[in-house]
C-alpha cells in the first residue's frame, strides 16, 4: 500500500473470538481446519513463534479484504471462514520483519517461516505508533506559570491534554512513519521546529492546527515536535519494546474491508441497535465520513461490496459545513499545500454526517446537517413551541436525518439544537437523546415523529441548570457570567455534553463532557427538561429519575447552539464538591466533567470511575502500555490512542 493510501484509506474492523484452548505442548505438523480455513504452524530460528500475527489478504473480492490472527504457544494458527479467493499470507510480529508473502487458498495447510529483525532499528519499524510518539519530551513543571514563552494560562495538565489525548491524537495517529518523519515534498528547513510550522499548516485543517499550536500554546510545541523528529532522524529509537500478545489477546480474529476512498475518512460506523443487537444481523454497515464527504460508504459484509449513498440536505442552498459554527477544525480551502494532495480541495460536503445509530425498526438515525445555520421560526423567541417559550434558540450547526435501508428513503428532522452523538433510550417513546446540543439538553420523541412526521412536535429541549440553592427543584436562575444569587439556581453555558447515555433500567440520562475547566457538582447537579409535547417541566437529579418539576425555568434570551464551545464565566462558580465520585482528571482517559457542561446525574460519574461507562476506558490495555511513559517524557494519557471504541477496538488492540 502506498504511503498516501495508508494515510487516507479507511477500513472497518470487526473482532470475533476464534481459538479454543491450546492442546498440550507437542510436535505439531498440522492443525484442524475446514474447507474455508487456512491453518498451519509458524516457526523461527528458535522453534515455534508464539504471539505473532498471520495476515491473509486478497484483492480478488469486490473490495480489498484481509483477516488477521495470532499464533498460540506452539506457533499454530487458523484463519477461519475465508471467502473463496486466492490469498497472500505473511507473518508479522514484534522482533520480526515481514516474512515473504506466500500464495494460498482456503482449505490449505500452510506452514510459514518467521524472519527475525536484523537489528533493533528494523524491529522498531513495526512498533505501535504510540511507542514512537512517547519519545517526544514535554516542558518541565517550572516552565509553566508565565515564566517562559508558554502562555500563563496554560497548565501542564492542559498541555498534556492538548498534546496527548484531545488535539494531536484525538483526530489522527501520531508516531507512525509518516508523522515521525518530515515529508520531502514540504521542502528543506533549517530546523525541526520550522519544518513543523510548515507541516501543520497543510491541508484543510491547517488553519485550526496553526491557531492551536501557535496561538493558544504560544508556538512552543513546534520546538518539541521538531526535537522529536530530529532525534528520530538521527537514529534514536523508542526506549521500550512492546510485548507480544498474551492470553486472551490471542483470541481475536480481525476482519478488514477497505471501504473508503483515498480522499475520505470514516469518522464512525454503525451495524446494529446496541439495545437489540439482532437488528440488522449480517446486514450492511453504514459509515459517517463527517466533513470529508457527503458520500456515505455502505459495506455489505456478506458480499464484500461497497456502495455509496449521497446524503442530501433539505435546503439546496445550504453552505458547506466548514468553519465555525459547523466544524471549526476544517475550512473549505487548504491553508497551505499538502505533501500528498498539493493545493487540491479533497473534502467537500454539506451534510457533515458525524455519527449514526440504528433504531429497533432497522432505520439509521444520523447526526447530520439538513440546512444552513439559522433555525426555523418555531425555535425562536415568539414561538408557541413549549421549549422555545422556555429557552428560544436562534441557530444550530447540525441536525438529524434518517435513512430507511429497506426503501433508501432519507428523511430530515430539523432540530433547533445542535447534534453530535445520538443515543436511543429505553422508554416507551423510544426517545433519541443527542449530545453536542449547546446550552440545552435536546431530545426527539421518535414515537411522535413516526405518528406525525412533524419535527417541531417530536422534539424538545431545555437549558442546563445547576441547583445551586439546593432545594431540589428548578427555580429562577442567573445567567452565565452573573454572580450567584441566594435563592436562585445557575444556568450553565457551553457546547453541551460530548456524550449522552440513557440508563437501561432506571430512566436516568447520563451525560459527560471533556474540558480542562472542571468542577464537581455532586448530588445537586441537575438539568431542567421541558416536555416538547405537554410543556410540563421536568428535571434529572442525582437519583437519575425523571420527575415533574414544581416550577418551570424562566425564559431566556435567544441563544445559539454553535458547534464551538462557549467559555462561559467563572463568576459565581460553585466550589468543588466533596461528594465522592466525580472525575476531575483525564489521566486515564475517563470521562471528565466540565463545570460549564454538567452531567445530568451522579450516575455518570460513579460509572466513569469504575470504567463501566466510558467508551474508551479499557484500563487493561492502558496498563500494558504504561511502561512507555514511566520515564516521564510524556503523559500516560497518550496510551488512550491505543484503544479504540466499538468496531475499531479490534484493530487497536493488535497495535
Amino acid at each position: 500500500m502506498t504511503l498516501k493510501a495508508s494515510l487516507y484509506v479507511t477500513v472497518a474492523a470487526i473482532g470475533i473470538a476464534s481459538f479454543v484452548s491450546a492442546a498440550p505442548l507437542r510436535a505439531q505438523t498440522a492443525v484442524a481446519i475446514d474447507n474455508d480455513d487456512i491453518g498451519g504452524v509458524v516457526t523461527g530460528t528458535n522453534g515455534p513463534e508464539a504471539g505473532v500475527w498471520v495476515i491473509a489478504e486478497t484483492t480478488e473480492l469486490p473490495t480489498k479484504y484481509a483477516k488477521i490472527v495470532v499464533t498460540d504457544d506452539q506457533g499454530r494458527y487458523v484463519i477461519p471462514d475465508l471467502p473463496n479467493a486466492n490469498y497472500q499470507l505473511w507473518v508479522r510480529g514484534y522482533g520480526l520483519v515481514d516474512s515473504p508473502k506466500v500464495r494460498a487458498k482456503p482449505g490449505q495447510q500452510l506452514n510459514l517461516t518467521a524472519v527475525a529483525a536484523p537489528n533493533e532499528r528494523a524491529a522498531a519499524q513495526y512498533y505501535p505508533a504510540i511507542y514512537w510518539y512517547a519519545m517526544m519530551k514535554m516542558p518541565p513543571e517550572k516552565d509553566f506559570g508565565g515564566s517562559t514563552e508558554i502562555p500563563k494560562n496554560i497548565t501542564r495538565e492542559l498541555w498534556r491534554q492538548r498534546m496527548g489525548n484531545v488535539d494531536c491524537v484525538g483526530c489522527h495517529q501520531l508516531g507512525q512513519e509518516s508523522t515521525r518523519t518530515i515529508p520531502a515534498q514540504l521542502g528543506k528547513f533549517k530546523t525541526g521546529d520550522e519544518a513543523w510550522m510548515r507541516r501543520v499548516s497543510s491541508g484543510q485543517t491547517g488553519e485550526f492546527m496553526v491557531n492551536r499550536l501557535a496561538g493558544q500554546l504560544g508556538g512552543v510545541p513546534f520546538k518539541y515536535f521538531g526535537d522529536w523528529t530530529d532525534r528520530v532522524a538521527k537514529g534514536e529509537l523508542p526506549k521500550h519494546k512492546p510485548p507480544r500478545p498474551q492470553g486472551v489477546e490471542r483470541n481475536i480474529v480481525v476482519t478488514l474491508w477497505e471501504w473508503g476512498t483515498e480522499k475520505q475518512f470514516t469518522h464512525d460506523l454503525i451495524s446494529s441497535d446496541r439495545r437489540n443487537p439482532t437488528v440488522n444481523a449480517y446486514g450492511p454497515l453504514y459509515g459517517s465520513p463527517e466533513y470529508s464527504s457527503d458520500d456515505m460508504p455502505i459495506l455489505d459484509p456478506k458480499t464484500h461490496t461497497v456502495t455509496f449513498f449521497k446524503m442530501p440536505v433539505a435546503d439546496p442552498t445550504a453552505p458547506e459545513s466548514f468553519g465555525s459554527p459547523f466544524h471549526a477544525t476544517a475550512v473549505s480551502k487548504p491553508t497551505a499545500a499538502s505533501a500528498y494532495w498539493g493545493d487540491e480541495k479533497i473534502w467537500s460536503q454539506r451534510a457533515n454526517n458525524h455519527n449514526g445509530m440504528f433504531d429497533k425498526k432497522g432505520r439509521v438515525w444520523f447526526a447530520a446537517a439538513v440546512r444552513g445555520f439559522d433555525n426555523p421560526a418555531f425555535c425562536k423567541k415568539g414561538s408557541d413551541h413549549p421549549s422555545a417559550k422556555a429557552f428560544p434558540l436562534d441557530q444550530s450547526g447540525r441536525q438529524v436525518s434518517i435513512l430507511d435501508p429497506k426503501t433508501m428513503k432519507y428523511s430530515f428532522i430539523d432540530t433547533c439544537f445542535g447534534t453530535h452523538h445520538p443515543q436511543f433510550g429505553y422508554d416507551a417513546d423510544d426517545t433519541l437523546w443527542l449530545s453536542g446540543t449547546g446550552p440545552v439538553a435536546g431530545w426527539i420523541n421518535t414515537k411522535v415523529w413516526d405518528e406525525t412526521g412533524d419535527a417541531a412536535k417530536a422534539q424538545g429541549w431545555a437549558p442546563w441548570v445547576l441547583d445551586t440553592n439546593g432545594n431540589g427543584k428548578v427555580d429562577e436562575y442567573t445567567e452565565p457570567g452573573q454572580p450567584a444569587q441566594a435563592g436562585k439556581d445557575m444556568r450553565i453555558a457551553g457546547s453541551g455534553p460530548y456524550a449522552v447515555m440513557p440508563h437501561p433500567t432506571d430512566g436516568s440520562i447520563c451525560a459527560a463532557a471533556t474540558s480542562t475547566r472542571t468542577a464537581s457538582f455532586g448530588a445537586r447537579a441537575q438539568t431542567a427538561l421541558s416536555s416538547a409535547s405537554t410543556g410540563a417541566s421536568a428535571r434529572v437529579r442525582s437519583t437519575g429519575q425523571l420527575r415533574p418539576a414544581t416550577t418551570a425555568p424562566k425564559a431566556s434570551p435567544p441563544t445559539s447552539t454553535r458547534g464551538r464551545p462557549s467559555r462561559g464565566s467563572r463568576t459565581g462558580a460553585p466550589r468543588r464538591a466533596t461528594t465522592p465520585g466525580w472525575i476531575s482528571t483525564t489521566r486515564w482517559g475517563l470521562a471528565r466533567m466540565s463545570r460549564f457542561q454538567p452531567p445530568t446525574s451522579m450516575t455518570a460519574s460513579s460509572r466513569s470511575r469504575t470504567g463501566r461507562w466510558s467508551c474508551c476506558a479499557s484500563r487493561t490495555r492502558w496498563a500494558s502500555l504504561r511502561k512507555a511513559w514511566m520515564d516521564g517524557s510524556t503523559s500516560p494519557t497518550l496510551a488512550g490512542r491505543g484503544v479504540g471504541c466499538g468496531a475499531r477496538t479490534a484493530t487497536a488492540r493488535r497495535g
